[in-house]
């Protein structure tokens, strides 16, 4: 999933890496984009819940703005 978020400074962007690294349980991965303002997670969750747990825990906007689902097959095509 990739949502856009405002990253000015380097608190906003520590807030951030903050509440990502408190959702471990959840996220197998994150990385969070500076220049573009994205914030791009990884793992088995419901998108919604994730976007609301980062807007209640860093009092920011969040706009989806990709979903990607993986298939949880072994990685072979037919």
């Amino acid at each position: 999933m990739t949502v856009r978020m405002n990253i000015d400074c380097n608190g906003c962007y520590q807030r951030i890496r903050r509440a990502l690294l408190q959702m471990q349980e959840d996220l197998e991965s994150h990385l969070i984009d500076r220049k573009q303002q994205r914030v791009s997670v990884c793992g088995a969750f419901v998108p919604q819940d994730v976007a609301i747990k980062l807007r209640k825990k860093t009092n920011r906007r969040v706009e989806i703005m990709e979903i990607k689902e993986v298939d949880a097959g072994d990685g072979h095509r037919p």
